[in-house]
């Protein structure tokens, strides 16, 4: 009996009818059975089971562990097989074999249910070692705590682990499942783009890749942006790919230098037919166990996403809101409040904690306090409600009782809540305000209340982003919010021509449970709109992007995509701690990868036909800094 899946999907031709495939596990290969599929069923035949001993106990039985689960061996304890008693009995732990053996059940009493294979075990009557293992790093068992740099170093160890295998096997079946609806129901064509390209302008920093022509170099693409545009120039429609990407984005925890991104791009499409794309998709490939998805999802405008929650990612899956209190408090004679509400941005604004008092101690308040300070230059107030309705703080002396109950009507408060309170420009406010929210919630779940319930996925679109933003170096000058090629908003086309700053752009990002899982736009497709933008607005040169120009003047349809970060995506889906988790062989943090000790010295010699020289002493500073 061979191990088999059912898995089905729809026809491309026949939508209304089922497609099955069976998956066979033991095709190709000398096995009967994997050690995760045995049951009662089995019981009296002889297979064949090939991988790694688990452990080991007393000579009297092994546990053998595959990819698809674990079965009992019962090693033989009579004269005829003391050979096989031997080799099994001495063999080290994750040493690879095969063995041959009768299914039996397991005697009365010794079943366990905790193992799909409980019920049965395998009477040995032929065992080889195919290799024997030196010993561990560490024991191949999720329960043992190891570092991540040890994880790294030994990841082809790391993998044999249950949880990295079932990561990449749901990794790998999200996408072929994305495959099927892509390509199979709705026509897209899988298409691969370059790696070695040039510079883009704007966004991320890429790599660069030398060439053998003096002084230039290749680039390593931040994604297939202009690509994917030009294979619409190109009359393809629609175009997929699950598509690498480099970003020299440093040391930054939880980032990759190398991703993967599900790259989608349509012609004659808008930011409604995109939407409903992602949405479709989704809900075909999202994994059964992890339960249904609704659509459509809520959507929510970039403007009401920082007045609500203080970021563009809001995390919808708890309360705690960011509420405009300037009306209760326009009348008081708190002089910083006046002096907030006197600008042309300023905002009164606060959040309310359920049940602060109970949850929270006083170094935690000051914790929250000083974090907005130090990463926002923020002052925060406490106001807290105490069990006979009043309320505790330092402002209550400015207030009057009718303030007080407008306070505590516009924040809802209730007894034992504590809210805070930021006053000051609007956007520094609501960034601090969103901050102190995520904080607060991850104290008040380390205290034991449920907030953020990581089998809930809650989907949100965030819409109408600036198509410009200041540059943080030189505020005078602008720089695309996203990428130079999203198309400003229908209504506000003329604004790009005389105020830039007040333009809406057409770019939407999906958040999942407060992680951006996607971001796409509808692009600019007029070569004049596109060279106005970049010479005239973001002052680029664009002789850089004159392919891409030039490919616009040539009936170029109006077209629009979106790219799906794979790796958070599954790693949201799994619930890891990391993307690291989701993906075989990362790097660290620092971009490293520790196993096989990238990036490396290059020889003199190697870097010659590049037409490049090291500053060694520099690099020797480098090495030691590291």
């Amino acid at each position: 009996v061979n191990s088999v899946t059912a898995l089905s999907c729809w026809s491309a031709k026949a939508p209304k009818e089922f497609t099955v495939f069976i998956q066979d596990f033991n095709s190709f290969v000398p096995r009967t059975n994997t050690c995760g599929e045995l049951r009662s069923a089995h019981v009296g035949q002889q297979v064949t089971l090939y991988g790694w001993v688990q452990y080991q106990r007393q000579g009297l039985f092994l546990v053998l562990r595959d990819f698809q689960g674990l079965t009992q061996i019962v090693i033989p304890q009579d004269e005829a097989h003391s050979h096989v008693k031997k080799l099994l009995a001495n063999a080290p732990v994750e040493s690879v074999v095969r063995v041959t053996g009768i299914v039996a059940p397991r005697p009365p009493g010794q079943e366990n249910p905790k193992m799909p294979t409980g019920d049965i075990e395998v009477k040995v009557e032929a065992a080889e070692i195919l290799n024997s293992c030196k010993k561990l790093p560490f024991e191949i068992k999720d329960f043992v705590k190891k570092s991540e740099a040890l994880r790294m170093q030994y990841r082809y160890l790391d993998l044999r682990s249950f949880q990295m295998q079932c990561n990449l096997r749901l990794r790998s079946q999200v996408v072929m499942k994305m495959r099927e609806y892509l390509c199979n129901l709705h026509g897209f064509v899988d298409v691969e783009t370059p790696t070695l390209f040039k510079r883009t302008p704007g966004g991320a920093k890429e790599f660069l890749v030398p060439s053998r022509e003096v002084g230039k170099f290749y680039s390593l693409p931040q994604s297939p942006q202009q690509f994917k545009q030009l294979l619409m120039v190109g009359g393809l429609d629609r175009y997929f790919q699950v598509a690498r990407c480099y970003r020299d984005e440093g040391s930054r925890p939880d980032r990759q230098p190398e991703f993967t991104q599900i790259d989608i791009e349509m012609s004659f499409v808008d930011q409604a037919g995109i939407q409903g794309m992602i949405e479709g998709l989704l809900q075909y490939s999202w994994p059964e166990e992890r339960g249904s998805i609704s659509t459509p999802f809520p959507s929510m405008t970039y403007e009401e996403a920082l007045a609500h929650y203080g970021t563009d990612k809001p995390d919808t899956r708890f309360g705690m809101k960011i509420v405009d209190i300037g009306g209760s408090l326009r009348r008081s004679n708190i002089q910083f409040v006046q002096n907030a509400l006197s600008y042309p941005r300023g905002a009164v604004k606060a959040i309310c904690i359920p049940q602060g008092v109970r949850y929270l101690k006083n170094k935690d308040l000051e914790s929250l306090k000083e974090s907005a300070k130090s990463q926002f230059n923020q002052e925060i107030m406490e106001i807290i409600c105490r069990p006979d309705g009043s309320l505790k703080s330092l402002l209550t002396k400015f207030l009057g009782e009718k303030q007080q109950s407008e306070l505590i009507q516009a924040l809802n408060m209730q007894v034992d809540d504590v809210a805070l309170l930021a006053a000051g420009e609007h956007k520094q406010v609501c960034s601090a305000l969103g901050s102190l929210r995520l904080e607060t919630a991850d104290l008040l779940e380390a205290a034991g209340l449920v907030l953020r319930d990581p089998t809930t996925f809650h989907f949100l679109w965030v819409v109408d982003f600036p198509l410009f933003l200041p540059k943080e170096e030189n505020p005078t000058e602008l720089e695309s919010a996203h990428h130079p090629f999203t198309a400003p908003h229908p209504s506000d086309a003329s604004l790009l021509y005389s105020d830039p700053t007040k333009v809406r752009s057409q770019h939407y990002d999906l958040v999942l449970n407060g992680n951006e899982v996607g971001g796409g736009s509808i692009r600019i497709h007029s070569a004049e709109q596109q060279r106005f933008v970049l010479e005239k607005v973001l002052k680029e040169d664009s002789d850089v992007l004159s392919h891409l120009l030039e490919a616009l003047e040539f009936g170029a349809p109006p077209h629009g995509g979106i790219a799906l970060g794979l790796d958070r995506l599954i790693s949201l889906i799994v619930d890891a701690p990391s993307i690291r988790d989701v993906i075989a062989f990362p790097k660290s943090f620092k971009g490293r990868d520790l196993m096989g000790n990238a990036p490396d010295y290059v020889t003199p010699e190697e870097l010659e036909p590049y037409h490049i020289q090291v500053s060694w002493p520099l690099a020797e500073k480098e090495a030691k800094k590291n």
